[in-house]
């Protein structure tokens, strides 16, 4: 006997206008809308007996029967992982989290699972599929080793709110950052187009030939000896921005393995080389996060703590002056 699943249709899941794959897509979370497209077209999903169409309009008490012999493992999404969360707010529409440095944001090449994304779906079931498959609910991201604050959609109509919000930079977002050196400017903008470097594709460079507008804003926050402590805020959201924006000024992230020094000079003093040496990722954090929400139109702004390895180092460099 072919396996199958089985839901009823209840009468708050339904009105004149509710779809049938948008129903199951909330009810087969992890799915992709690719892997469920394609049930639809092999006649694996029915209501009372008959195969239906994606547009079919559902009704309280339906039936809905969904084969599952033979899905396509390949075109499944990523699967719930019980992996901690730290939720700064949550309701219908939107998840607001502090992503940890070390999380992946959501699975790609030669990575398919451990993300935050999977982590969201064991946390709920109603995400945006708005997205690519492998992104439910991912609005924007953050860089592996970067944490802090991040908005995630429950639907698709909060999802491309927010993400025009992104798309238009009228959303906020403000990092910390220690760099290398004492900058002489009390805050600057630091226009400088960037795009995939023409030799070295994995990276983002100004030497590209595929320039696209990048603005940052910086302001000093704490200058130490040879470090500085800064504010930043993106005026656009280009990939790694932050880090190649201020490499290119000659004040690279410390830590940052890709933009930055490959080892500490040897003047500093012996605790903050010890300090820097256990540093395996580069010290930026996405610290305020604001947008309009996509129901209400309140603007909202979220913070989330400096971690504490770059608290520790900030704290062992600022002792010294």
């Amino acid at each position: 006997m072919t396996p199958t699943r089985t839901f009823t249709v209840e009468p708050l899941e339904a009105s004149s206008s509710t779809r049938l794959d948008v129903f199951l897509a909330a009810k087969l979370a992890g799915l992709s809308r690719s892997a469920i497209k394609n049930m639809f077209s092999k006649g694996l999903i029915t209501i009372g007996g008959r195969p239906r169409k994606p547009g079919c309009k559902i009704r309280p008490g339906d039936e809905v029967r969904v084969s599952i012999s033979t899905l396509d493992e390949k075109a499944e999404g990523p699967r719930p992982e019980a992996i901690p969360l730290e939720i700064l707010y949550e309701d219908d529409d939107v998840i607001v989290v502090n992503k940890p440095a070390g999380l992946c944001v959501h699975p790609g090449a030669g990575r398919k699972n451990g993300t935050l994304v999977n982590a969201l779906l064991a946390h709920t079931q109603t995400l945006s599929r708005a997205n690519a498959p492998e992104r439910p609910g991912i609005v924007h991201r953050l860089d592996k080793d970067t944490g802090g604050a991040l908005v995630t959609a429950k639907t698709d109509a909060a999802y491309e709110r927010l993400a025009r919000q992104f798309k238009e930079h009228s959303a906020r977002r403000r990092y910390v950052a220690l760099v290398w050196g004492r900058v002489e400017k009390d805050s600057d903008d630091i226009d400088i187009s960037i795009g995939r470097d023409r030799k070295h594709r994995q990276k983002i460079s100004p030497r590209t030939d595929a320039p696209r507008e990048a603005v940052t804003r910086f302001n000093v926050v704490a200058r130490y000896r040879y470090f500085t402590l800064l504010e930043l805020t993106l005026k656009t959201g280009r990939t790694h921005q932050v880090r190649v924006h201020l490499s290119a000024i000659n004040h690279p992230v410390v830590g940052d393995p890709v933009y930055g020094r490959k080892k500490p000079p040897d003047k500093l003093s012996k605790p903050v080389h010890d300090e820097i040496k256990k540093i395996k990722r580069q010290m930026l954090h996405a610290k305020t996060l604001g947008f309009v929400h996509p129901s209400t139109g309140e603007y909202l702004e979220f913070s989330s703590l400096i971690p504490d390895d770059m608290r520790a180092l900030i704290g062992i460099i600022s002792a010294e002056g």
